[in-house]
């Protein structure tokens, strides 16, 4: 038994979530499982990018919602530094929303934290094969948005948001000023500037009132 578990490969896993105690779960979780074995863990996208050459996952488990550089940025970093590390989303945020823009920056996999417990190890597996994991909610959504274009009876307007689009829409619910959400993002205020004028636009408002509004209204609608 000894020379056929010697010879069993263990695939590493990365964990990249802001909250402690996500992290531990997460880890004590995957752990747990045959094959799969914690290399790393990482509370925000600065230190997952220095950490992850020396770490060499197979798999990341990525959250969306990182203070700094975002998930969805983060994957895309990850994706160009090295192609072969295979990664998974998980969020508490709405999976018709994330999921697609998720797989599109270069994850394979995306998971709603209410459903982590039961399903994250089954998505990591499926993940390490190239396999796509999404819930059949969200491949059913996409699915319709191939058949009937890309408004669907269900789609949300915030859908026609570029990636970048949604992060500043997201931290002006926040309450972040245009100067605050400049330095998060390392951006110039003028292209937040310019964010928002095209946020307005695609979300049909008339002005910067209204974007406020909308932003925190749907800010609080958030886990």
């Amino acid at each position: 038994m000894s020379a056929v578990q010697s010879t069993t490969k263990h695939y590493r896993v990365m964990i990249v979530d802001d909250h402690p105690v996500v992290r531990h779960g997460l880890a004590h979780l995957i752990e747990s499982a045959p094959q799969l074995e914690i290399c790393a863990e990482a509370s925000g996208a600065e230190e997952a990018l220095r950490i992850v050459a020396q770490a060499k996952p197979d798999v990341m488990v990525i959250d969306i919602n990182l203070g700094g550089i975002s998930g969805l940025e983060l994957i895309k970093r990850i994706k160009a530094l090295d192609g072969r590390v295979k990664m998974l989303v998980t969020s508490m945020h709405d999976e018709r929303l994330y999921a697609e823009r998720a797989l599109r920056a270069g994850a394979l996999g995306y998971v709603h934290k209410q459903q982590a417990t039961e399903n994250v190890v089954a998505a990591i597996r499926q993940v390490l094969r190239g396999e796509i994991y999404v819930s059949p909610d969200v491949a059913d959504h996409m699915l319709q948005k191939v058949l009937r274009g890309q408004d669907t009876p269900d789609s949300s307007p915030l859908e026609r948001l570029s990636d970048r689009e949604l992060e500043v829409f997201n931290l002006i619910g926040a309450g972040l000023t245009t100067r605050q959400i400049a330095q998060q993002l390392h951006l110039s205020p003028k292209t937040i500037e310019t964010h928002r004028d095209h946020i307005k636009s695609k979300l049909k408002l008339s002005n910067n009132n209204e974007l406020v509004r909308q932003a925190v209204e749907w800010s609080l609608q958030q886990p």
